[in-house]
């Protein structure tokens, strides 16, 4: 009787075994239920989540492991609960990184844990420098099928120390990112925090397919420069329900930089945000450009509430970029205590080096800002074009701003611009009652932009 005890008990190891791909983990304390079929745990390879032992090489062995699983359905790297410090690493197609509650990844202040990597082709140059730049924190290459989540843990950039070596020149190459995605797609980012990165938090680039849901950023509000999602020569990308507090610009939209954006050729389009909260202390909650030189189309941006910032909602750009930015339609905007709403700029001045050619001018075209209210704002619209190439099809329409320590006035300021506006106050300029521009082409976008969503 005994031995036929054993012998049920191990074809029931067995079974489970095969069940679980084989690899003799206890699949229900390493992953939740309904993620990969198979799973390893960041200790299994040695990391100790103190907080002080580096964690660099676990985390690289652990995800090599992985890799192994990318034809039997992918795996899953579990990150318990622990403080896990490491230096930067690569992820593998048809994983998910998943980091239990109270795991917090922390990006060590060692830049020798940060390698150096050549600048982006559509950039020519890094974020801050001439030349090569620090690899992001977390990174992606040529990859399909990844998902960075958890219960809400958290990935810790400590990015004061990189602030203070830019504030004080102390800088050899360009900083680095948190995440960083490159040539990949089907991405999923959600449910966690990523605070203080060394300069953006998540980088998609040259990608398509991108999630990013229910996620926190935050810097601190001085730090410079720090921007929070940066879809950049992208296509498809949604952003749905989540916080963003950050030194510069909180969401930005870009596609390269000058003459190697124009040559890169790749633009970012098919873009969709919604329900999100943003805080931009020096820069913009929204900005689009004034990297545009790849050209930026068919953005939808809805349901955004935007608080305590320097700028709302920003277009940029400037002679040399080149490119376009046209048919974006953003609506249902809350705003409170935001100096400057709406701002449109066409003499954004830096560049990468002096190759530039200032006869290429961008096209600004097909704008429309509409169901916006503002409470506590100090200047309601600065719209500035290029002389010569001014910004053209600029719709506003149910525009509510209430002008803190303002004369309505001066709410607004236009030069080089041409569009249409109706039920708007403060009463706009009159560059944008122009009698040319017809409203129903204007907000045919709107319409698009529903049946969109739909």
């Amino acid at each position: 009787m005994k031995r036929r005890l054993v012998v049920v008990a191990l074809v029931l190891l067995a079974v489970l075994e095969l069940v679980h791909g084989g690899d003799g983990r206890q699949w229900e304390e390493a992953a939740p239920p309904g993620s990969r079929p198979h799973s390893v745990t960041i200790t299994e390879f040695g990391a100790v989540g103190d907080g002080k032992t580096l964690n660099t090489l676990p985390f690289q062995n652990a995800v090599f492991y992985a890799r192994s699983f990318a034809d039997k359905g992918g795996a899953q790297l579990y990150v318990p609960k622990g403080r896990w410090l490491t230096g930067s690493f690569n992820l593998t197609s048809h994983l998910t990184l998943f980091l239990e509650e109270e795991a917090v990844i922390i990006g060590t202040k060692d830049p020798s844990q940060w390698p150096i990597v050549e600048p982006l082709p559509s950039y020519g140059q890094g974020l801050d420098l001439p030349g090569p730049r620090h690899r992001s924190l977390i990174n992606g290459y040529n990859l399909s099928d990844v998902v960075i989540t958890g219960n809400n843990g958290v990935i810790d950039g400590q990015g004061s120390v990189w602030w203070d070596w830019l504030h004080s020149h102390e800088l050899n190459h360009s900083r680095p990112h948190i995440v960083e995605f490159l040539h990949s797609e089907e991405v999923v980012i959600s449910n966690l925090s990523f605070l203080n990165s060394p300069a953006w938090s998540i980088h998609p680039v040259y990608c398509s397919n991108v999630k990013v849901h229910n996620v926190t950023i935050k810097t601190s509000l001085d730090a410079p420069l720090t921007d929070g999602i940066v879809p950049d020569s992208c296509s498809n990308v949604c952003i749905e329900d989540s916080s963003i507090s950050v030194g510069h610009d909180a969401i930005s939209l870009k596609s390269g930089w000058d003459n190697y954006g124009i040559s890169f050729g790749r633009p970012t389009s098919d873009i969709h945000i919604s329900r999100v909260d943003l805080q931009a202390s020096s820069g913009a909650a929204l900005a689009i450009g004034s990297e545009m030189s790849g050209g930026i189309s068919d953005i939808h941006v809805d349901h955004i509430r935007i608080g305590s910032s320097s700028k709302g909602i920003s277009f940029r750009t400037t002679p040399g970029r080149g490119g376009y930015v046209a048919e974006v339609v953003i609506a249902d905007v809350v705003m409170d205590s935001v100096h400057l709403a709406i701002e449109f700029t066409g003499n954004w001045s830096s560049h990468p080096d002096d190759h530039f050619d200032p006869s290429f001018v961008p096209v600004i075209d097909q704008i429309t800002l509409k169901n916006m209210e503002g409470t506590n704002i100090s200047v309601a619209g600065v719209l500035s074009g290029i002389e010569g190439d001014p910004f053209s099809a600029i719709c506003l329409s149910n525009l509510n701003f209430s002008i803190a320590d303002s004369a309505p006035s001066s709410a607004w300021t236009c030069s080089n611009v041409h569009g249409y506006s109706e039920l708007v106050f403060p009463k706009p300029c009159s560059e944008l009652h122009d009698t040319s521009t017809n409203s129903s082409i204007c907000f045919s976008l709107s319409s698009y932009s529903a049946l969109a969503v739909l």
